[in-house]
């Protein structure tokens, strides 16, 4: 047998005397820690609170030893000298390095817990937050729950049956409108439910100085088409008076015309206010909480309602008939169609001429040349077409006859006006 061989003898046999002499020691720790049984328990919690005492006690020691070291090498040598001086260079800008970013955090983003939250805000917010159109005014909202979508109370006054205009294009008229004046909120219940568009307002609003905000909405209304915008800024203050009991957040946010009823979030997407006025880069948005808990007390008091009777003469009878278009009260606008009409038309076929229509604004409605059944009307419609919104003008006659005990819609001769000028609205 060669030398080789022996040594290679020798070695396999000492590994194999230590890994038996390793699995004795262990068998024989198991056997003290398991018997007896009952003592199990204690011992695990003796042994394990040793060797964390014994493992702490080592790092300790060999932290120290570190430290001593550390403190002693510079000095041992310039060579050393000059190596510690670079590292404590590079520590030191490392750690300004990591302040500056911490404070780029802060600043940007309000808390460090904000930091990843941010992703994603921006498509998440076009995608629910929907304008609101009506006659006389437009704005945004925001869906609160999944049937009520939250507006300013300024965006729907004086507008019986605004129009709620989902991203897709899809709009609805809401089934009720309640609100408050004094609040500038208004709530519009809708019949169906929408539970991927709800922006909850908060419990409680707490935000930090300077903290980075989000107000979206629509600048301009219909005037500009295409999703909503995002415009960011910084909180500045809390505001409130003893005349208005509103709790108004103050930021340096521009809000523009059209934006109003919008949410203000946080960079987390969470609402924390709604968009209300603006004025010189200094934007006024009523507090999330106080408004949740204002809203309780919404009514129907102040909110324009529809009046309308097709009895009384033809004239109120065509008004009627174009105010249930613009309620978009299908079924009652076809009800005032006579029954010679109805010959060559069905309810199918006659509502799907009005299926973009947003708007009815009716300029006029007066008997034609004293006649006792004709009529001669002035109206304009807007026309939701491709994400915008169209204006067009009409004027001409309705022949009416009365029936059932109300005057009802026989012949039409309505012709499109192109660019009427300023005194058509006022003959």
């Amino acid at each position: 047998m060669s030398t080789f061989d022996r040594q290679s003898e020798k070695l396999s046999k000492r590994i194999i005397k230590k890994t038996i002499e390793t699995i004795n020691r262990l068998d024989a720790y198991c056997e003290r820690l398991l018997y007896p049984l009952y003592l199990f328990p204690l011992k695990l919690i003796t042994y394990s609170l040793y060797y964390l005492i014994r493992f702490s006690i080592k790092l300790v020691i060999a932290l120290i030893k570190v430290a001593i070291d550390a403190l002693i090498f510079p000095f041992r040598s310039l060579k050393n000298f000059i190596k510690a001086l670079f590292v404590s260079v590079v520590a030191v800008y490392m750690l300004a390095s990591l302040f500056v970013i911490a404070d780029y955090l802060r600043t940007q983003y309000g808390r460090y817990g904000k930091f990843l939250c941010s992703v994603g805000i921006k498509h998440e917010l076009q995608n629910k937050v929907v304008r609101i159109v009506g006659g006389y005014s437009e704005g945004t909202g925001f869906f609160i729950s999944p049937d009520r979508v939250l507006t300013n109370f300024h965006v729907i006054a004086d507008e019986p049956t605004p129009k709620i205009i989902f991203p897709s294009g899809l709009f609805l008229t809401p089934l009720k409108i309640t609100g408050s004046r004094e609040a500038d909120l208004a709530i519009l219940t809708t019949e169906g439910k929408y539970e991927e568009f709800v922006l909850k307002l908060p419990d409680r609003v707490e935000l930090v100085e300077d903290e980075p905000l989000i107000a979206a909405g629509f600048p301009l209304g219909t005037g500009l088409a295409g999703k909503a915008t995002l415009l960011k800024g910084r909180i500045i203050e809390f505001r409130s008076s003893r005349q208005n009991p509103v709790i108004y957040i103050q930021t340096d946010i521009s809000l523009v015309k059209g934006m109003s009823g919008g949410p203000l979030t946080d960079q987390c997407g969470n609402v924390v206010g709604i968009n209300t006025m603006s004025l010189a880069g200094l934007s006024l948005f009523i507090s999330g909480d106080w408004a949740k808990e204002s809203i309780s007390g919404f009514t129907d008091q102040n909110i324009t309602k529809i009046s309308v009777d097709s009895s009384i003469s033809p004239s109120e009878a065509v008004r009627a008939f174009y105010t249930y278009l613009k309620a978009r009260r299908m079924t009652d606008g076809f009800n005032l169609l006579s029954r010679e009409y109805l010959k060559k038309t069905d309810y199918k076929e006659w509502t799907s001429r009005f299926t973009d229509i947003l708007d009815v604004q009716i300029y006029l409605s007066q008997p034609f040349e004293k006649s006792k059944d004709t009529v001669f009307v002035k109206f304009s419609t807007k026309n939701w077409i491709n994400g915008e919104a169209e204006i067009h003008f009409y004027e001409g006659t309705w022949v009416t006859v009365k029936e059932d005990g109300v005057y009802k819609m026989l012949k039409s001769n309505i012709k499109e006006v192109a660019n009427p000028a300023f005194d058509w609205f006022y003959e």
